[in-house]
């Protein structure tokens, strides 16, 4: 697929694995929207800041109102508090799981407009398999995998791609304090591209997701 002059929306895309969507949706030709709740932290040359709160219904609905060009929308955005209080599984939940409600219902008619294009839900091997250290972590990526089926089935008559991408560690801050093998940002980015690219609904993207999400049916 030419990406060449598409207007892509990466939310979380002042650092990690949201900026390697962000840098390499440029280096293909994209227009990329770089979200971020503060857009002075996004440095990269080549994308367009844009204040983008996940958790602000309405931040969401003001870049909505901004960006009507988008029709690919990739939702980076997340966060892990690692808490056991219901307060932390919370915050987990508003940024995961509610700010995918939010991006979706305000980013649908857009897709649609632009001719269905393409929803990236950046999910977790821990959508299908819960851990108690990160019990609340876990439970918002598994609702958010029954949610990105959901939105599948509703936007297919659109012609909208909802795409659900499931990997384990990424070498990103968000695991820089765990052990075990991790995939790189730009590989992960790699194979969501070819997802796009080949019509694909899910990215299983590593040997550990693969393997996780085989062991379902037994």
């Amino acid at each position: 697929m030419d990406f060449s002059g598409v207007s892509v929306l990466v939310t979380g895309a002042n650092r990690g694995l949201g900026r390697a969507f962000a840098q390499e949706f440029a280096a293909r030709g994209a227009k990329v929207y770089a979200g971020a709740r503060n857009p002075a932290s996004v440095v990269d040359e080549g994308v367009v800041p844009v204040r983008l709160d996940v958790t602000d219904d309405a931040a969401v609905e003001a870049a909505a109102a901004e960006l009507g060009d988008v029709s690919i929308v990739v939702n980076n955005a997340g966060v892990l508090v690692g808490g056991q209080d219901a307060d932390s599984i919370r915050a987990e939940f508003e940024v995961n799981f509610y700010g995918l409600v939010r991006m979706t219902d305000a980013f649908a008619p857009i897709l649609e407009a632009n001719g269905g294009g393409a929803l990236v839900n950046v999910l977790s091997v821990l959508s299908f398999v819960g851990r108690p250290a990160w019990r609340g972590y876990a439970a918002t990526k598994a609702a958010a995998w029954s949610l990105t089926a959901s939105t599948r089935e509703a936007l297919r008559e659109q012609g909208t791609r909802v795409i659900a991408v499931h990997s384990g560690f990424i070498d990103t801050d968000m695991a820089a304090g765990q052990d075990g093998p991790k995939i790189s940002p730009e590989d992960l980015v790699a194979q969501v591209l070819r997802a796009i690219e080949n019509g694909d609904d899910e990215v299983l993207a590593d040997d550990l997701t693969r393997a996780v999400k085989a062991a379902l049916a037994s």
